[in-house]
């Protein structure tokens, strides 16, 4: 018995890896990072969030620089202040500097969610022109290049010129989002 099902798991894995072979497998990849800086259209999001990221620039470099000045205040009175006054000072300075790490982390999420809603209209496309480049080559798999993946290519099964030639044929700008 236990013989028969060793048999039948072996010609199990045989005809599986034959049905395998018989399928031919075809492989491309592409640079993401270079067709989101040709995309049509990645440009004039990052500009957009570049613009509306300088409100929080500022407030992070005044948040700042009321620390500088609260810390600078305490090097030049520490030696005059009364130990009860120094203490209160450095849980002052604590408090800002415990203030200026949450909102610093509150603004560079909301900086990650406001890139990410700029730019997801531009990966849509790009992710649409690779899809139908995938169906119409019979490609079984695309691989990113700039993702690390790809240890050595052939340069032919490169397609990222092929899918920047595309998105730039659709003409994406900022007024189709």
């Amino acid at each position: 018995m236990r013989r028969t099902s060793f048999a039948l798991i072996a010609l199990a894995i045989l005809l599986s890896a034959g049905a395998v072979e018989a399928q031919t497998l075809k492989i491309a990849y592409i640079n993401s990072q270079e067709i989101l800086l040709s995309a049509p259209g990645a440009e004039e999001a990052q500009a957009q969030f570049d613009q509306e990221m300088s409100s929080y620039q500022a407030e992070i470099a005044q948040l700042e620089t009321e620390l500088q000045n609260l810390e600078a205040a305490l090097q030049q009175q520490q030696l005059t202040l009364s130990p009860e006054a120094k203490a209160n000072r450095e849980q002052q300075l604590q408090a800002k500097f415990q203030e200026y790490q949450q909102r610093t982390g509150q603004l560079q999420e909301m900086a990650n969610q406001r890139r990410a809603a700029l730019i997801q209209p531009v990966m849509d496309e790009i992710t649409a022109v690779i899809e139908t480049i995938r169906e119409e080559g019979a490609y079984s798999l695309i691989l990113d290049a700039a993702a690390g993946s790809i240890v050595s290519a052939d340069p032919a099964l490169d397609l990222t010129q092929e899918v920047i030639t595309r998105l730039q044929a659709t003409g994406l700008d900022g007024n189709d989002r």
